[in-house]
């Protein structure tokens, strides 16, 4: 829980700090372009500031990490992605992309400070603590830091303690650990399936590889 507030204020910076012709260029989310993926943690956000004030009275049923779902790969016919694409659109202008996460997202990090760990809340109909929700987070806003910088080699990358954290969630989730010849990022990559990994990565990978991508949803 303590690296959601420097991983998602590392996140925000690096949305504030872009220049407006960035908006326009891909991302790493496969059919979005960095407008539309900034449009997300918006919606992000809401999300967080919604669940945080959603108290829950049964005993939790996920965790960090059982908080995500393996899903099928994106193939740009989901309504709610296209529904993002077209709201990023109406924005029209980068810097009321950029007001709008920065108004909701500073809320949404003000709420996460205020949080009880241990107090329990619901969300996509499961019921977790706010803790092991917000550590959940963590691995949303590495990778989508990620996501956000994939064409943007002189941006700032996530923080190098959200990495490991993220890196040792994705590992829980997957059963087992990446091969230690992995950095943290190139472990978060291959194993989400925003990189391919190599003929020797492969090799290291062993039968894990047969298991990826793990496309969280």
């Amino acid at each position: 829980m303590n690296l959601f507030s420097p991983s998602w204020a590392s996140l925000r910076t690096a949305v504030a700090d872009l220049p407006d012709e960035s908006f326009g260029l891909p991302s790493g989310c496969t059919g979005w372009l960095v407008r539309d993926l900034v449009c997300h943690l918006i919606i992000d956000a809401q999300d967080v500031l919604i669940t945080l004030v959603t108290p829950a009275e049964t005993e939790p049923t996920r965790d960090a990490a059982t908080y995500w779902d393996i899903v099928q790969a994106p193939t740009g016919d989901d309504p709610l992605d296209a529904l993002t694409v077209r709201l990023a659109a109406a924005y029209e202008e980068p810097w009321l992309l950029k007001f709008h996460l920065d108004d909701v997202g500073s809320a949404a990090g003000r709420a996460a400070e205020l949080a009880d760990p241990a107090a329990r809340v619901g969300t996509r109909e499961v019921v977790l603590t706010a803790g092991d929700y917000l550590a959940a987070y963590v691995l949303e806003w590495t990778l989508h830091h990620l996501d956000l910088i994939a064409h943007l080699p002189e941006a700032a990358e996530p923080p190098a303690e959200g990495l490991a954290r993220s890196r040792e969630l994705l590992e829980r989730i997957a059963g087992t650990a990446f091969p230690s010849s992995f950095s943290d990022k190139d472990a978060l990559l291959i194993g989400t399936g925003r990189r391919t990994p190599t003929e020797g990565e492969r090799d290291e990978l062993g039968d894990l590889a047969g298991e990826l991508p793990l496309v969280l949803g």
